[in-house]
């Protein structure tokens, strides 16, 4: 009877055990911690702007006269979010003050991500974050894991505004000279907004080139280029170590600083090297000078220029996609491989050269598993630029012979690589491109701001688990 009992106990137990496990399978809060990792959020939050976006940008009224084509309503949201800046359209000319604003939002909201926006909401509320919003926001702003996060964050929302007002103001007071103060005051937000998070857009129908010799427009939209490029951790960092509250700077900030430097000198000397007796022949010194700096700075994921791009030589043009390939720095408002990545790939081939296996910088040495984390991303990003490129061959309006037509291939390649980047810069291209591919461009703008990111934050997160090895046994490689 006991036995009996106990049996018809244990059928029940494992019935009961059962309807929970059921009950548990069936609620949606398992199954959304399954299927929407931190790394599908990031995706699907950038995926669901630019989707708003575009439909905010099709409707009637944020146009200027005619509404835009869905293609084009999708691609300069897409464009906006992804903060890269290439227009298929006359910004100034084709949207309306409505449209203009939905812009702005798009690229302010695109550049800090809208997951840093609601997280910002919940800190300020006094809520705290969740284990996958810290991951998201860690992963976005930082080199490794910190606890003083919240504080980061409120720190990335107060010195957005103060370099975006200090931008705004400057600009005002230059270009009351050219517009009523409405105006003035209007154009200044939008290129404060859109240089500091890396955009690129402007309301001027021929970007800069008009203020190609100013120094004060020039030197402040350098300024919030690189100040939004270099990375929020690295803000943060410096203000620390200023005030005293923080004894060294990190490996992170010191590659950081190194390498941008170097891009911005390197660059401005080679671009003015190359030009010199081409675009800027017939220019001031003052001229000369600004636009082969400006010229340095913003392929590295702005998207402004103050000459004609098409005019450029080749040399020139190899200069830029390799500036625009390398971007900004992580943590920013830009895009490509990032400047940490293309330092790292430079210090690896060094220590192969001297026969060190170790990778050594500023006395300490770099993880081996974050140097091949560096040539997976940089393999992925160079797949990924010949994959769209194809596409764009693939789908071009052939006319002529291929002879004819050769030039296409270069301004494909930097036209790739400006969306990408999420730079904005285009070889007079983006207007004339097809429907199809337009959308590849949206695809290549996409990946270029979430790809690179993601893929570091999902090899970061990787557990390898090794149950056995196999005999090793070499092949031939160089």
């Amino acid at each position: 009877m006991e036995s009996l009992r106990g049996g018809t106990h244990m059928t029940i137990s494992k019935r009961n055990t059962s309807d929970r496990r059921s009950k548990a399978s069936s609620h949606p809060g398992p199954f959304l911690s399954r299927h929407f990792s931190p790394e599908r959020i990031f995706i699907l939050s950038f995926a669901a702007i630019i989707l708003l976006g575009g439909l905010v940008l099709w409707l009637p009224f944020s146009a200027a006269s005619k509404p835009l084509s869905a293609v084009d309503a999708l691609f300069t949201s897409a464009s906006a979010v992804c903060v890269t800046g290439l227009a298929a359209i006359d910004l100034s000319q084709d949207l309306s003050t409505a449209g203009q604003v939905t812009t702005i939002v798009l690229f302010q909201v695109g550049g800090l991500g809208i997951l840093t926006f609601s997280a910002l909401f919940f800190v300020i509320l006094g809520k705290g974050l969740a284990s996958k919003e810290r991951d998201i926001m860690q992963s976005a702003f930082l080199y490794a894991p910190r606890r003083d996060l919240a504080t980061i964050l409120k720190f990335v929302f107060l010195s957005t505004f103060l370099y975006e007002a200090a931008g705004t103001l400057l600009l005002w007071t230059r270009l009351l000279r050219d517009f009523p103060p409405g105006e003035a005051l209007f154009h200044a937000v939008y290129l404060a907004i859109s240089a500091f998070n890396n955009c690129g857009y402007t309301l001027f129908s021929d970007g800069l080139v008009a203020y190609q010799g100013d120094p004060i427009v020039n030197l402040t939209i350098m300024t919030l280029i690189v100040a939004g490029g270099i990375g929020f951790v690295v803000h943060y960092e410096l203000h620390m170590r200023f005030f005293g509250k923080q004894r060294r700077l990190s490996v992170h900030t010191k590659v950081v600083l190194f390498a941008t430097g170097i891009l911005i000198i390197g660059g401005a000397v080679l671009f003015f090297v190359f030009e010199n007796q081409r675009v800027l022949k017939d220019l001031p010194w003052q001229n000369r000078v600004l636009a082969s700096l400006f010229q340095s700075i913003t392929p590295r994921t702005a998207g402004f220029s103050t000459v004609d791009i098409g005019l450029l030589a080749n040399e020139t043009i190899l200069l830029m996609i390799t500036l625009m390939f390398i971007g900004a720095s992580p943590g920013s408002t830009g895009g490509g491989v990032k400047t940490t990545s293309a330092s790292l790939l430079l210090l690896i081939m060094w220590s192969r050269l001297r026969g060190r296996e170790d990778v050594n910088v500023f006395n300490r040495t770099i993880p081996r598993e974050l140097l091949q984390r560096t040539i997976s991303i940089i393999l992925a990003a160079t797949l990924s630029i010949c994959f769209i490129m194809s596409i764009l061959l693939l789908t071009a309006d052939h006319g002529g012979a291929p002879a004819e037509s050769r030039h296409r291939f270069v301004e494909y390649v930097f036209e790739t690589t400006s969306a990408f980047a999420t730079v904005g810069l285009s070889m007079n291209l983006t207007p004339s491109l097809n429907t199809p591919q337009k959308l590849a461009i949206i695809l290549m703008m996409f990946a270029g701001r979430v790809g690179p990111l993601t893929l570091a934050f999902s090899l970061a997160r990787m557990v390898t688990k090794k149950s056995f090895t196999y005999a090793e046994e070499g092949v031939m490689v160089g």
